[in-house]
């Protein structure tokens, strides 16, 4: 899909001027580290398979994480479960080399990161690094770049809206269907046994790694972006 062709009807104008009210009333002071230098690094080394329950780590803050992409969260240091859990979400992120470019796609909006920092309560839908590497790299520049010029008016900024929740779910409170920060559902089926999905309409993408826990948001990270902004 080439993500630069996704159109601005006016109610999706409102859906971004509501999103932009809606975080700029959780004001914020933290900060997140300078974004990854190339917005088309990638992991290869996470896979899409159905995810298991439980962790490989022995952390207190991963010990309700699921799924079989848990294996490849850093085991120590910043942007690991212990590390991420005393982190706002967009710091959180910028330590786990996994988000790479998440993290360059938010801190290209100017404002964006410190607004998802200070919000109160977050669930993130994070695609990791090869969900991105599927997008042509010449579609994925022009929206970073627009999104720099743009910013809450950009595209970009609308399909990052459309992966945000405004409460903390863990799976049983995030299953069914819920409202993004766009105004737009996904529905979340499965659960930590047999896997979880989430969906858009459009885009279906598989739970990697679910119920991440950062200081002010849950996490889970997919295995694509799901561009279908309605």
């Amino acid at each position: 899909m080439k993500l630069h062709r996704l159109t601005r009807t006016a109610g999706a104008t409102v859906a971004v001027l509501a999103l932009s009210a809606t975080l700029a009333a959780c004001g914020s002071d933290d900060t997140t580290k300078p974004a990854a230098d190339k917005a088309g690094s990638s992991d290869s080394g996470m896979t899409s398979d159905s995810p298991s329950t439980g962790n490989t780590g022995s952390t207190d803050a991963g010990a309700q994480t699921f799924g079989s992409g848990c294996a490849k969260i850093p085991t120590s240091g910043a942007g690991s479960f212990d590390g991420m859990v005393k982190d706002p979400v967009a710091t959180a992120a910028s330590n786990n080399p996994l988000l790479s470019t998440l993290v360059t796609a938010v801190t290209s909006i100017d404002g964006l990161a410190d607004t998802l920092n200070g919000a109160a309560a977050l669930t993130v839908f994070a695609p990791y690094n090869d969900a991105f590497g599927a997008i042509p790299p010449k579609d994925l520049n022009a929206m970073v770049s627009e999104g720099k010029t743009k910013g809450q008016n950009s595209a970009l900024y609308k399909v990052l809206a459309h992966h945000v929740l405004g409460a903390n779910d863990d799976p049983t409170a995030v299953a069914g269907k819920q409202k993004t920060l766009l105004g737009d559902e996904l529905t979340i089926a499965g659960d930590p046994q047999s896997g979880m999905t989430v969906s858009d309409g459009t885009v279906t993408a598989k739970v990697l790694c679910g119920n991440i826990p950062t200081a002010n948001a849950t996490v889970y990270v997919i295995d694509k972006v799901l561009t279908g902004v309605k």
